[in-house]
């Protein structure tokens, strides 16, 4: 499972970098033409910067995805480079730069935080500064900007005893992207018997339509504790996990 996952992050991550580079050799083209007239020109590095945003926060993305899918750390320093090594080779009549600095005070650690916690809640993230530098005879352009990508989960869950150890759960899933609600791609739900987390045999999900889902499944659950685990995929491809302790209804 773990290979399949960091598989999908790679995947995720080369169409990343594509899409940025096209996004960059278009708009860079378009300022070329567009210096006919001043009026056409600072439209045409207008737009260029909105490319550029959008460059850094596919592969901010792409990076994230990778991670979280079991990739190391270190691919979004890695990518970022190639990301800045390419935009720097794009622009031949002047000063082309991408400088970025990767976010390193807490909880973030080289630009990434990953938090799959107990208590219910979890996160995917990536925090990254960036200042891109376009000079030429005609544009003086000095642009600071900063991408945080951020995936969050929050779980809760409540059960019933029907008998003995059968116990009817419920998970409450919500799902977010930069703190606002997000459609999952894939949801799975496990629970805790013994030491093992176990699938269970057969549970249904409703989606609200707003980021919110609930797993409901029916399980021999001794333990008077009950333990849950939600693993979510978003639309983007980033993974994020959470546990969180059922209260008895």
């Amino acid at each position: 499972m773990r290979t399949s996952r960091r598989n999908s992050g790679q995947v995720l991550l080369i169409a990343a970098f594509i899409m940025a580079s096209l996004l960059l050799s278009a708009q860079l083209y378009v300022i070329e033409v567009g210096k006919i007239s001043t009026e056409t020109e600072t439209a045409s590095v207008n737009d260029f910067i909105l490319v550029v945003d959008m460059g850094s926060r596919h592969v901010v993305i792409g990076s994230v995805a990778n991670i979280s899918n079991g990739g190391p750390t270190s691919v979004l320093a890695s990518n970022l480079e190639k990301w800045s090594w390419i935009i720097g080779r794009q622009y031949k009549f002047g000063k082309n730069v991408l400088n970025y600095t990767l976010r390193g005070s807490s909880p973030y650690s080289s630009g990434i935080w990953t938090y799959w916690g107990t208590n219910g809640f979890g996160t995917s993230s990536g925090y990254v500064n960036f200042t891109y530098t376009l000079k030429d005879r005609e544009v003086d352009l000095v642009h600071p900007y900063f991408i945080n990508v951020t995936t969050s989960l929050l779980i809760e869950s409540s059960y019933r005893t029907i008998s003995g150890d059968t116990k009817q759960v419920n998970v409450t899933i919500t799902v977010l992207n930069e703190g606002q609600p997000a459609p999952a791609k894939q949801i799975a739900v496990q629970y805790k018997f013994s030491d093992n987390w176990l699938t269970p045999n057969d549970y249904t999900i409703m989606d609200y339509g707003n980021g919110t889902y609930t797993a409901s499944f029916t399980a021999d659950i001794p333990s008077a504790t009950v333990e849950v685990s939600a693993r979510v995929v978003d639309q983007r491809g980033i993974f994020v996990q959470a546990n969180a302790t059922g209260s008895p209804i």
